[in-house]
């Protein structure tokens, strides 16, 4: 594990194309619906990872958080 940096958004409505939105999502009053950690070289990377999930396609969000080392 390490230290959690900057988060990062990311969209893929009808798998029309990947948006990105820096920054937290998440709130308090919203449910989390689970969490993964994967393994990528670059945030780039891993957002295009994430883009093609069932939750980024159905106009839902995914935050990217880097662990740094």
């Amino acid at each position: 594990m390490g230290i959690a940096g900057d988060p990062v958004q990311v969209r893929n409505p009808e798998a029309a194309g990947v948006r990105t939105t820096l920054g937290p999502f998440l709130t308090s009053v919203l449910p989390v619906a689970g969490f993964s950690i994967i393994e990528a070289d670059t945030i780039e990377e891993a957002v295009d990872m994430v883009s093609h999930s069932p939750c980024a396609v159905a106009h839902g969000v995914i935050e990217v958080w880097p662990l740094k080392h």
